[in-house]
């Protein structure tokens, strides 16, 4: 039996474990939605909007700024967003079948597979810097409102130190042309190696030395004119922040509708280590994984058992029905103007 599968089935026995131990709370959780508050649970749906619209942005902002994708509207770049969130979460891949599938979609527009790449890349990149800051904030906040634990400073303390080394690694990658070709190489016997292993053939060059190392190459040379022109992230670092405080503000809305208020700063370091822990590939959407960790995080911080699994429930359910139903429709009808689904 793989890893993978192995990791799957312990996730899913932990996962069956806490139900288990917290059934009483679980009870008591469903007992609470029947207060739901309709009127500001709805404010879930146009701040979801928003959140695409700015998580778009970050990418479409930059493109832009690059002289791309001049004819696309916001709106279809909100769509476009939506579709990628709705990919994501359907497919277990940790992030990797929304970089296929928005290069496929950009592709369309003119936009290079290494420039897609990049630009994607400088989303997460952004999106991470963007929250360790709002991270520090987050904590300062809880100082000064005396709701800081041990706890929380330490999972703080690590989800910044693992994000920022995260980061690191990725601007000392791309820094050297020679790093990034020595990378090229690598990801190029991977891939080949893998493609041989499941097709049980022992040469299948599927990817081949010059169509990678093209793409590897096109890849700096859109960093170094990033190094070049820094000023052009400016407005993507925005979105991103917008991006993070609208994330929040939709798990915010779901304790909200149910009557519990919670400090909008312990919501953001739980949404953090939730999602960081959810980019595991191990279900669609890290969907079972996200939920325990957010409880489990929000019970450790004093926020009733009970409380933290119904809104936790609340805010995940009605996002996910917003991103599937609305995500499925669109992409199927990407799929159906484009004629066929991406590899």
């Amino acid at each position: 039996m793989s890893f993978r599968r192995w990791l799957t089935l312990i996730t899913f026995a932990l996962l069956a474990l806490v139900i288990i131990l917290g059934w009483n709370d679980i009870v008591a959780a469903f007992s609470m939605l029947s207060t739901v508050n309709l009127a500001i649970l709805s404010l879930i749906v146009p701040v979801q909007i928003l959140s695409y619209f700015a998580t778009g942005s970050i990418i479409f902002s930059y493109l832009r700024a690059k002289g791309s994708l001049d004819g696309l509207s916001r709106l279809s770049m909100a769509r476009i967003s939506l579709e990628l969130n709705f990919v994501n979460h359907i497919l277990p891949s940790g992030g990797a079948a929304g970089f296929s599938y928005l290069g496929w979609v950009l592709h369309r527009y003119g936009v290079s597979p290494s420039r897609s790449t990049i630009v994607q890349g400088i989303r997460y990149l952004l999106t991470f810097v963007t929250f360790v800051v709002l991270l520090i904030l987050s904590v300062i906040f809880l100082a000064i409102d005396h709701q800081m634990n041990t706890g929380v400073v330490i999972i703080s303390i690590i989800l910044g130190l693992s994000t920022m080394a995260s980061v690191l690694a990725v601007l000392y990658l791309m820094h050297k042309r020679s790093r990034i070709m020595i990378f090229s190489n690598w990801v190029r016997k991977f891939v080949n190696k893998i493609v041989a292993f499941v097709t049980f053939k022992k040469k299948q060059n599927i990817l081949s030395k010059e169509v990678v190392d093209k793409f590897f190459e096109e890849f700096h040379d859109d960093y170094e004119a990033l190094l070049r022109d820094k000023k052009i992230l400016l407005r993507p670092i925005i979105w991103a922040i917008l991006a993070n405080l609208l994330d929040v503000a939709l798990i915010y809305i779901a304790f909200w509708s149910l009557g519990i208020t919670i400090n909008p700063a312990l919501l953001f370091i739980s949404f953090g280590v939730s999602s960081l822990a959810s980019m595991i590939p191990i279900t669609p959407g890290g969907t079972g994984v996200y939920e325990a960790i957010m409880i489990a995080f929000l019970s450790s911080a004093g926020v009733s058992p009970d409380a933290a699994i119904a809104g936790t429930l609340l805010a995940r359910v009605s996002l996910l029905l917003g991103t599937v139903v609305f995500g499925y429709i669109f992409y199927q009808m990407r799929i159906s103007t484009y004629g066929h689904k991406p590899s």
